[in-house]
């Protein structure tokens, strides 16, 4: 993917953001005594001034219609869509580089893991090269996709070495992200 040259919204916390729409959520979520969510908007985000503090806005009146839409349309027809590589973990986590999802995985068959570290080798260049036009890079990426996934089957992955692979991964969630998923759990109960 092409890095943004021009981001709509960059926020340090999502959190923050959707807290900013939909007035404040609890620290922690108690089942037993609800607390109703405002949907107001706060001053720092109304149509006259739709930027926050700490966010960098490309194009302040579209971000002000956007959020007023997203206000009107209330919680129950908010979607949150994530990328997690990278955007809900950290990039650095210990002082090095941080593990993909995909690549925390170990099936405990080196030869097996070997393959995939071959093809990571092969296909991360491609992955972040932002001269590589989208559309060939998006079919190279289904490609590395679907060999790493065929190595995983053929190896065969167990239940087993999932659990260890993430409990020995170097991976972390970025700061806001634990209070992101405990607001959407109070919007969006199950």
């Amino acid at each position: 993917m092409r890095p943004m040259t021009s981001p709509l919204l960059l926020s340090p916390s999502p959190c923050r953001l959707l807290r900013r729409l939909f007035s404040r959520a609890p620290r922690r979520r108690n089942p037993t005594t609800p607390r109703p969510l405002g949907r107001r908007l706060p001053a720092s985000m109304s149509s006259s001034s739709a930027r926050a503090p700490d966010s960098v806005v490309a194009d302040a009146d579209a971000l002000a219609r956007k959020v007023a839409a997203i206000r009107a349309a209330g919680p129950a027809k908010l979607q949150v869509i994530s990328d997690f590589d990278g955007t809900l973990t950290r990039y650095w986590y210990d002082g090095s580089r941080g593990q993909s999802s995909h690549g925390l995985l170990r099936q405990g068959n080196e030869e097996f893991d070997a393959k995939r570290e071959a093809l990571f080798e092969h296909y991360h260049p491609i992955e972040i090269n932002p001269d590589i036009p989208l559309l060939e890079k998006a079919k190279l990426m289904e490609e590395w996709w679907g060999k790493t996934h065929g190595l995983l089957i053929e190896g065969g992955l167990t239940q087993n070495a999932i659990k260890k692979s993430v409990a020995d991964a170097a991976i972390a969630f970025r700061d806001g992200v634990v209070e992101l998923f405990e607001f959407l759990e109070v919007l969006f109960p199950f």
